[in-house]
């Protein structure tokens, strides 16, 4: 099987929800005590997500992370988390090894369960920047997301809550997807940021949930057993 490299860090408390699912998932597809091999490089988040120069600065973090699993042998590449996927397309370049996109894996999933109007959640980079929704349009999806005011709060949540372990406005965010279920008419919902999945599971709502890290982590296993 291919060794698989994760740029983790992004948060520490998603990149430990790779790992377990990891676990979970090649407990499933092999034979006891086999698994795909992995290195995880988990950059520094505050630097990360502080930089003074934006977007430029996180993608130089990015490439340097990608670059430093390539030379440990890493045989595919994925980004922990979906915000950093804006930039997903130049760390790509940057390799000579594939990487595997969170957006396409999800973009497959949502295909073969037959959903067609979605609400995206994430953090407000996620929610409001145009790559992600643009990519969700192009592969034929409705969707739906918060307002402002709900975009801002969600956004706090996942960076000064769920980042650091805190799981205490869990409510909060199951009440707002089922208020989008009943006004909005949406058929699924995307955990679009890694954090998400930690406090929304399956059945927590009337709708279809898209965890964004099982997905991804099963489309690498996948690959990496190709």
């Amino acid at each position: 099987m291919k060794r698989i490299g994760l740029i983790g860090g992004t948060t520490p408390e998603s990149t430990c929800y790779y790992y377990r699912k990891y676990l979970e998932i090649s407990r499933e597809r092999f034979e006891p005590n086999v698994y795909p091999e992995l290195i995880i490089y988990s950059i520094n988040f505050k630097e990360f997500v502080d930089n003074p120069k934006g977007w430029d600065g996180r993608r130089e973090i990015l490439i340097k992370a990608a670059k430093a699993l390539e030379r440990a042998g890493a045989e595919i590449i994925a980004l922990t988390a979906n915000t950093p996927h804006i930039v997903f397309p130049d760390v790509q370049k940057a390799v000579n090894v594939p990487m595997v996109s969170i957006i396409d894996a999800l973009t497959e999933e949502m295909k073969r369960r037959g959903v067609k109007r979605v609400l995206l959640l994430g953090t407000k980079t996620t929610i409001t920047a145009e790559f992600y929704k643009e990519a969700l349009r192009k592969a034929g999806f409705e969707v739906v997301t918060p307002n402002k005011e709900e975009t801002e709060k969600l956004d706090g949540i996942i960076k000064r809550e769920l980042a650091l372990g805190n799981f205490s406005s869990r409510d909060w965010v199951v009440d707002l997807i089922n208020r989008y279920i009943e006004n909005e008419k949406v058929e699924g919902v995307i955990l679009g940021c890694t954090e998400l999945p930690l406090i929304v599971k399956p059945g927590d709502v009337e709708a279809e949930v898209f965890d964004t890290v099982d997905i991804h982590m099963r489309k690498l296993i996948e690959v990496a057993g190709e």
